[in-house]
């Protein structure tokens, strides 16, 4: 049985990886159209930009989220003033430091689904008179699903287990940051613990196989379907 603090953990990381996603979703697809269909200069620094969350340490990446979004930072400071939002300490900042984490993912995914694309296709589209918004929301963004499912269940996964950045910039507060990772690592650090660590771990274990199971069964699923028609 989980514990009444277990479960709060639980709901709050399935609540933060909820909204990381599907705030990183429409962004995720745009970088990944932009990476995969269009050269322009410094591609290879925006390329760069995008996949530095998979290398660098997460605790500075959350420290330069609190750097910039925190109350006194560039856009911390500007959120707050005009809209009276603070993400440190709040679980938006740690939906905002778990979507940044999981964005590659995402947007790596997205990408390598669309470059499958057959030009042909949208090229015959056009020709018939399709505007190219047309071309893109009835021809690559439907050939893109597999892709674009693949990324949202790997992302989502990610913002489950998110750690580093989240305890550097929304910090871990009961109730609020406490998410799954955060609350493992505190009962971690309780005398008697390891009886609560080892529940949450295993909760994590399960959440992770279902997603990556799920992924690729829907992905299958997809494809076939995008074959058949």
């Amino acid at each position: 049985m989980l514990s009444p603090l277990e479960i709060e953990a639980l709901a709050l990381s399935l609540k933060v990886a909820l909204w990381a996603v599907a705030c990183s979703l429409l962004p995720g697809i745009a970088i990944a159209w932009l990476l995969a269909r269009r050269e322009f200069p410094g591609k290879a620094l925006v390329d760069g930009i995008v996949h530095l969350p998979l290398v660098l340490p997460p605790v500075a990446l959350g420290y330069m989220l609190l750097v910039l979004f925190g109350r006194n930072g560039a856009i911390g400071a500007w959120l707050y003033d005009w809209f009276g939002i603070n993400l440190v300490f709040s679980w938006r900042g740690a939906a905002l430091a778990a979507a940044v984490m999981a964005f590659p993912l995402l947007v790596r995914a997205v990408r390598l689904s669309m470059e499958t694309v057959d030009r042909r296709l949208e090229t015959a589209a056009q020709t018939l008179g399709a505007r190219p918004a047309w071309v893109f929301l009835t021809i690559t963004l439907p050939l893109t699903t597999p892709g674009i499912l693949t990324g949202v269940l790997l992302s989502f996964i990610r913002c489950l287990g998110e750690f580093g950045a989240t305890i550097t910039f929304a910090a871990n507060v009961p109730g609020e940051t406490r998410t799954l990772p955060l609350a493992l690592y505190t009962a971690l650090q309780v005398p008697g613990g390891e009886a609560g660590a080892t529940r949450l771990a295993i909760i994590s274990v399960i959440l992770a196989i279902f997603a990556l199971i799920a992924s690729q069964y829907l992905a299958k699923q997809l494809s076939r379907r995008i074959g058949l028609h």
